[in-house]
């Protein structure tokens, strides 16, 4: 996937580190591809893995966990980004990220 992405389509490399590669699909856009053996990741099950802006992830991944949706991980985060993984009435692992709130 990786040399598909850079390549064959010319994706801009952002990140590599061993077992991951992020790649820029716009100015507020992107691409992350891991290894199978990522443990961090081992939940994708489902193919690509959408990210869902929004603008506060406690409380959509309330709304969501309200409605009986399964949670798959904890609210992470970084400096400047919070996240975290649910699956979708489908069945299909989607991401909500948003700005760092606590």
């Amino acid at each position: 996937m990786v040399r598909l992405f850079r390549d064959l389509i010319g994706l801009e490399v952002i990140r590599e580190t061993a077992g991951a590669t992020w790649f820029r699909l716009g100015t507020d856009a992107e691409l992350h591809v891991y290894a199978d053996a990522d443990p961090d990741h081992a939940f994708f099950t489902t193919g690509p893995v959408v990210g869902l802006r929004v603008d506060d992830v406690g409380a959509t991944r309330a709304r969501l966990e309200a409605d009986g949706l399964e949670i798959l991980t904890e609210i992470e985060r970084t400096d400047a980004a919070a996240w975290c993984h649910f699956r979708g009435p489908d069945g299909t692992v989607l991401e909500i990220i948003g700005p760092a709130r606590r």
